[in-house]
């Protein structure tokens, strides 16, 4: 005999036998799965892609080494440069005291009107700094150098002038000859007088040096992505079967793509730290030899270190480098990985 069951019954039988409660959160009205199973699954896959990479990496870590030693000696050429040029340019005060524009005044102007005149100087916008040196000043200086201070005692009075010692704020050509047309042409100045050859030797100097790090920097960027793309191809013809296999089965190009794509960034990432410990272990390396060879001309300079924030970005410009020359070589190989 058989009994007609009213829908209530029919549910609560379903959830005694232990039927799974219909969940709406779990996916949409139309059966696609919600966002936050979507990124679940993104998350997933990409940590999976990482694991996988590490592993593959660890199984051949005295090969992952040399990789990451040779992308990082690249990588610690032009950086290393740039550090020295800024160290020379630092021994040096700065360039624009290299450009000082000496302002010689007349011999009747007193110390109140140089005092008045460098201050007057001083408040100009394109003026960093202005010093004032008096004509007892001048001449001390001048005996000590020379090694003529018995001779100048037997003159009858000081034929020095007294001085100011203008530091412009930018090293231009043209507009230091503008400054030093207008310093001149204030009152109780007798010269202005600037070494134009000396500020376009300093910029030539500074130029050249910039230009061949710019150079070197491109050179190396491009060893290193053939570097890391023929490291990324072995990686690819070792897994060619398996690659093969993943897209017969429906892998998209960027399911297998992932994977190299992590490898490369983790070669960057190795590459930048080792980077990163070459310069710091051969700036103090030098720094030694720098202090010593200061010390003898009574200075106190010494090497700086890596900059954080240059770190950084040697750290990041390194990973960026790996990703982009996996990327390069997994796009030119992904058409022949096709299953065949």
């Amino acid at each position: 005999m058989s009994a007609t069951r009213n829908p209530q019954e029919s549910s609560s039988a379903a959830e005694r036998v232990g039927a799974a409660p219909k969940k709406n959160d779990q996916k949409k009205d139309d059966g696609s799965p919600d966002f936050a199973t979507l990124l679940h699954a993104w998350i997933e896959a990409h940590r999976a892609s990482l694991i996988d990479s590490l592993r593959r990496l660890a199984k051949q870590p005295i090969g992952s080494f040399f990789t990451c030693l040779v992308m990082a000696v690249a990588l610690s050429l032009p950086m290393g440069l740039s550090l020295l040029l800024n160290n020379v340019e630092r021994l040096g005060g700065s360039w624009q005291r290299a450009a000082q524009i000496s302002l010689f005044l007349n011999l009747d102007a007193s110390e109140a009107d140089g005092q008045k005149l460098r201050a007057q100087i001083a408040d100009m916008g394109d003026v960093a700094e202005s010093e004032w040196i008096s004509r007892e000043q001048a001449l001390a200086e001048f005996q000590q150098q020379s090694g003529l201070g018995e001779a100048l005692k037997e003159l009858p009075e000081n034929p020095l002038p007294a001085v100011i010692l203008v530091t412009p704020k930018e090293v231009d050509k043209a507009a230091l000859e503008a400054l030093r047309l207008r310093l001149a042409d204030l009152p109780k100045v007798q010269q202005a007088q600037l070494d134009l050859l000396w500020v376009e030797r300093l910029s030539a100097i500074l130029k050249l040096g910039e230009r061949f790090v710019f150079g070197l920097t491109l050179l190396l960027v491009m060893a290193l992505l053939l570097v890391i793309g023929n490291t990324i191809r072995l990686h690819i013809e070792n897994r060619r079967t398996e690659i093969e296999v993943i897209k017969l089965v429906g892998g998209t190009d960027s399911y297998v793509r992932r994977p190299f794509l992590y490898m490369g960034a983790l070669y960057g990432l190795g590459a930048g730290l080792l980077s990163w410990a070459v310069l710091a272990f051969g700036l103090d390396w030098l720094n030694g030899a720098v202090v010593r060879l200061a010390g003898l001309y009574g200075s106190d300079f010494a090497l700086g270190g890596v900059p954080l924030a240059d770190g950084l970005s040697l750290l990041l410009g390194a990973v960026l480098l790996g990703y982009i020359g996996a990327w390069l070589a997994v796009a030119r190989h992904l058409n022949e990985l096709a299953p065949k």
